[in-house]
């Protein structure tokens, strides 16, 4: 019977008396309703505007640590930040977290971009933890670009241009960016034409040795060789004498001829000279030890020697 609910397999539905009754959901309706405001074109996902502002966004934001050498080095950190600015290094920009704590080397970091013309950007701070451990960044942080390096010929060629007996300083097997900056300091110092040092298996002027040189690497040329043991060959040709570094050295520095044209090659503390090197040497200079001491830091017997070097030169 119509309308019997009692029966078996009789449900009634809720909607109506007679039962739900198809429809359209309510989507027609809702079809005809407004969609509100167009939105402006930068925030279309896929409109050329939006795509313009994500790139200005992008390039405001400090670069990713590459694996490459050559490529621009994040230095982080307040302390490390204002010692390059100190040192002079050639930064391109300055990147400050948004809503860090001032202090005194913030402020002097900020200060001395400004002077130096440095760009100072002002970002999140997850941009700046993308590029450290555990946030060491500390707020702060600075973009150094790669440094410029020259060819070992132009070093020879701006000695002879000044009219200079020349004075090179090559590195073989040094890995710590700290010992480059500081025989590159020691070289402008006491004379030197520049440094070269190979291109594999070397520290590269990196921010660190930027800081240690106090700034001599914006003055005197640093040049990379691709294979060591054939540029100092080519020096050799060219009439300049090769000395190399070593404490178990021939020649004495006591003894030493510091005079005409002259090419210092410093191997690492550990492993000295390499093999191929030691051979391309005319001669091997030690520094006398007075005490029980039986060798120096690499970058304190390269200072040493070439003071003696400028010593003698001075006397001529």
């Amino acid at each position: 019977m119509a309308g019997n609910s009692s029966r078996r397999g009789a449900i009634r539905k809720s909607g109506t008396k007679k039962g739900q009754v198809v429809g359209s959901g309510g989507q027609r309706r809702r079809g005809l309703e407004g969609r509100g405001a167009t939105p402006p074109a930068s925030a279309r996902k896929n409109h050329p505007a939006a795509k313009r502002a994500r790139a200005a966004s992008n390039s405001q934001r400090p670069a990713p640590r590459r694996n490459n050498e050559d490529g621009p080095e994040m230095v982080l950190g307040r302390n490390p930040v204002v010692e390059c600015l100190r040192a002079g290094v050639p930064a391109t920009a300055l990147y400050v977290a948004v809503g860090a704590d001032s202090d005194d080397r913030l402020k002097e970091s900020v200060q001395r971009a400004a002077d130096t013309g440095i760009s100072i950007l002002e970002v999140p701070r997850t941009d700046l933890d993308r590029l450290s451990a555990n946030g060491l960044h500390q707020g702060l942080a600075l973009q150094v670009p790669p440094y410029r390096y020259a060819h070992p010929d132009d070093l020879v060629a701006a000695a002879r241009a000044a009219g200079d007996d020349a004075l090179l300083v090559a590195l073989d097997n040094i890995s710590d960016p700290r010992n480059l900056g500081a025989v590159i300091r020691s070289t402008a110092a006491f004379g030197g034409h520049g440094v070269v040092i190979p291109q594999r298996r070397s520290a590269s002027v990196s921010a660190v040795a930027w800081r240690t040189s106090a700034g001599a690497a914006a003055r005197l040329p640093v040049a990379r060789a691709t294979n060591l043991t054939r540029t100092l060959k080519d020096w050799a040709a060219n009439g300049i004498r090769i000395v190399g570094l070593d404490a178990e050295g021939d020649t004495s520095l006591d003894d030493f001829d510091g005079v005409g044209p002259l090419a210092v090659v410093v191997g690492s503390e550990g492993k000295g000279l390499s093999r191929l090197v030691r051979e391309s040497c005319d001669s091997i200079v030690s520094v006398p030890m007075a005490g029980p001491v039986e060798s120096l830091n690499a970058s304190v017997a390269a200072g040493v020697v070439l003071a003696e070097i400028a010593r003698q030169r001075r006397q001529v």
